[in-house]
């Protein structure tokens, strides 16, 4: 049974997410789309450090044993983030968002599938292939409404 606190946790995430995106981009317009990339980690590195510091459970010294895919996180992250500072001036927050969406469900939906990277295994049905075709369809309409009216 999936927790409703759980979906309530990644709603709010996206919500930091749709925030985060216009921010990060207009310190990108101030001092640049890599350097504010940049910034963006460094501040998140920083906060990240305080709170494991003061309530983190685990173990850093493992860091050296794990597979050195689970390291590519981090550049991932820098790569979502640097891409949406680049996107937003140009397309704007919205259809950036809904565009980074489509792509994130497309991916995981192939992930769960498969089971991919140690997730469990959840299978394609018509249902999920129905959502990820309305979220397609949004994105078109949100394209579509983003361009100027002639």
């Amino acid at each position: 049974m999936i927790k409703i606190w759980f979906v309530l946790l990644a709603f709010f995430g996206g919500i930091l997410g749709g925030i985060q995106a216009p921010i990060n981009s207009q310190l990108g317009k101030r001092i640049g789309s890599l350097e504010a990339s940049f910034v963006s980690f460094f501040i998140g590195t920083l906060f990240l450090l305080l709170l494991t510091a003061f309530f983190g459970k685990g173990n850093l010294l493992h860091l050296p044993t794990v597979p050195k895919w689970q390291l590519a996180g981090g550049f991932l992250g820098a790569c979502f983030v640097t891409f949406v500072i680049i996107a937003v001036p140009k397309i704007g927050v919205a259809l950036t968002i809904i565009s980074l969406i489509v792509g994130q469900m497309i991916v995981s939906t192939v992930i769960d599938h498969f089971g991919l990277f140690g997730g469990a295994k959840i299978p394609m049905n018509s249902q999920r292939l129905i959502g990820i075709s309305l979220m397609v369809i949004a994105l078109l309409f949100i394209y579509r409404g983003t361009m100027p009216v002639k």
